[in-house]
């Protein structure tokens, strides 16, 4: 296909010929023409194309053009094109870059976006869209929430797909791509092509046609490129303030770090020297991060630290120098990086900063785009590359192992510094193994001592264990042995035949059976001393020095007053059933023994008063 030089060739309709006329756009680039007339056919397309060449109209304009052809309203809570990217501000790119095409359209389009207020995106596509761009986890948010129904999409643009995959939204993909209809035009946009996009264009798309521009890793061609090669981070500061000053105060300048906090430190020390700078990295709020762009297009802020999460997010045309602060792991990224500068067929310069640690990084980026990068300062290390087998920074053998020689040269000293030191009393035969040899230990004696030292005399001697050390002590504190199970003692009989003890008596005598008919005798007779246990029914009077809080209290014998002598008769037991405490223990309803009224606290079911 020849690649055609306007736009009046690629079969688009007037309003958008007109728009374009109004903006600005009179040719087109390659992936425009080559992309638009077979999206416009209702073709699958996998467009392969260096960032910054245009892909965002190189599938907007024929999706805008094929919506109005239709004519179609958007039903409630549906939209009819769905774009996915992969970070906030690459959607906010694409919408404000289609916005322009439909404003007066009877298109309505809108963006969805983490960050931002879902409960105002789902009153606004209540209404319906046409066009919808989104991250593909807010996506799913909203669908979840079953504020968006994907069941009438009829486009579907999956942009940077391998930016989507390496931040993980293949699973995600997997399920929208499900929600979606089977008969729809698909079209696949990325500035690389690794394996696993081959993968999923197989999947998702329906005989594709491919369009590719320039050879994957390619850097746009109007960019200049340098490296400083530095001693460390301090020095990468001073050489990029210098930079900064030299550029003058008209320029724009974006700087990349690997890491959000590196990003946030250099920000606050370019501002406190004096630079008018701002910051937007994955800590940063929805809010904080637009202002921050606004902010940087409007050309109030004239510095930008970013991390990758803007490598392929920030489309400002005046972007004229680019510094990689940090050298990022993946070479695809610095790609994209320089990307942001040298857009729509203007020039700009790529500055990078690679310390010692950063060599490898280099020299993977310089593989990819297939040339050298220009040295502006320092001098370009060798790179010795990956290093193997042993020595000093290998983790095999240490640097102070020794061979068998020298090991056996000093085992033979050692051997002669212990006869001299009269170590051994005498040197026994010389035992090998292997490649070293030392003076072997005399075997032990039957005693168990060695080389006929005597005892030591800080040894515990063993005491011999007498029969009777075992003991039982009761409560009365007497002790009595446990019975003997020694051999003298004979052995116990069988299970079968021995006889059943029963209860004993307090001296340890089995206790006399009663027999049948036989009465219990009222009295047990006294028990021996010593014995602490509760005081028993049949016992005529309990310790006179027992305390309140003895079982005895709840036999009836917590007071004096409650014994039954001759001068005190039984009274009748007003308790009521079951009540087993002592009428002592009741509460009182009248006045008390001293003649004091009872100060209580009334009852509040009967309304008396209680003890």
């Amino acid at each position: 296909m020849t690649t055609t030089t306007s736009f009046e060739t690629l079969g688009l309709s007037q309003y958008l010929l007109n728009t374009l006329t109004e903006t600005g756009f009179t040719t087109p680039t390659p992936i425009q023409a080559k992309a638009i007339p077979l999206a416009l056919e209702g073709r699958d397309v996998i467009g392969l194309a260096q960032t910054g060449t245009g892909k965002t109209l190189g599938f907007g304009l024929p999706i805008i053009a094929r919506l109005i052809k239709e004519g179609v309203k958007a039903e409630p809570k549906s939209c009819r094109a769905l774009i996915l990217a992969p970070t906030r501000e690459l959607v906010n790119q694409i919408g404000e870059s289609i916005k322009v095409f439909t404003r007066k359209s009877p298109l309505k389009q809108t963006s969805v976006v983490g960050g931002a207020s879902i409960n105002v995106q789902s009153k606004i596509l209540e209404r319906g869209v046409d066009i919808l761009i989104a991250t593909p986890g807010r996506l799913l948010d909203l669908c979840n929430r079953r504020a968006l129904n994907l069941s009438a999409v009829r486009y579907l643009v999956l942009d940077e797909a391998d930016q989507m995959l390496d931040l993980g939204f293949i699973h995600d993909l997997k399920k929208i791509v499900k929600m979606v209809p089977k008969r729809r035009q698909t079209m696949l946009f990325s500035a690389t092509m690794p394996q696993a996009i081959a993968d999923l264009a197989g999947d998702y798309l329906h005989d594709p046609e491919e369009v590719s521009v320039t050879p994957p890793g390619k850097a746009a061609d109007k960019v200049e490129q340098r490296v400083h090669f530095v001693q460390g981070r301090d020095h990468k500061t001073v050489l990029l303030k210098s930079e900064l000053r030299a550029n003058g105060a008209d320029s724009l300048n974006l700087v990349f770090c690997k890491t959000k906090h590196g990003a946030e430190k250099l920000m606050k020390h370019l501002e406190q020297t004096g630079f008018s700078v701002a910051s937007i990295h994955g800590n940063k709020s929805q809010g904080q991060r637009d202002r921050a762009l606004k902010g940087f297009r409007d050309g109030d802020i004239r510095t930008l630290v970013a991390t990758d999460v803007a490598a392929r997010g920030i489309d400002v045309p005046g972007v004229s120098h680019v510094y990689n602060y940090d050298l990022p792991t993946v070479a695809d990224t610095y790609v994209h990086r320089i990307g942001r500068t040298a857009r729509a067929g203007r020039e700009g310069i790529a500055i990078a900063f690679c310390a010692p640690d950063e060599l490898k990084m280099l020299y993977d980026i310089e593989k990819l785009m297939g040339q050298p990068v220009p040295v502006a300062s320092g001098e370009r290390p060798e790179w010795q590359g990956k290093k193997k087998g042993g020595g000093e920074s290998h983790r095999g053998r240490r640097p102070e192992s020794r061979g068998p020689r020298e090991a056996r040269e000093h085992a033979t000293e050692r051997r002669e510094q212990a006869v001299a030191r009269g170590a051994f009393a005498e040197v026994a035969d010389v035992e090998r193994s292997g490649d070293s040899e030392r003076p072997a230990r005399k075997p032990r004696s039957p005693e168990g001592q060695r080389n006929d030292r005597g005892p030591r005399r800080d040894a515990p001697q063993r005491q011999p264990r007498p029969s009777f050390a075992e003991v039982e002590e009761l409560n009365g504190g007497e002790f009595r042995p446990v019975r003997d199970r020694s051999e003298g003692a004979g052995e116990r009989p069988a299970r079968g035949d021995r006889r059943p003890e029963g209860k004993r008596d307090h001296d340890g005598r089995p206790a006399r059976q009663a027999q049948a008919g036989e009465r219990r005798p009222e009295s047990r007779g006294p028990r021996p001393e010593g014995d602490n246990r509760a005081p028993r029914r049949d016992a005529a009077k309990p310790n006179q020095g027992a305390s309140r809080h003895s079982p005895a209290r709840f036999a009836g014998y917590a007071e004096e007053a409650n014994l039954l002598t001759e001068e005190r008769p039984q009274q009748r037991d007003r308790r009521p059933h079951g009540d087993a405490r002592p009428e002592a223990a009741k509460p009182h309803q009248g006045p008390k023994r001293d003649g004091r009224p009872n100060s209580g606290r009334p009852n509040r079911a009967k309304g008396q008063f209680r003890g």
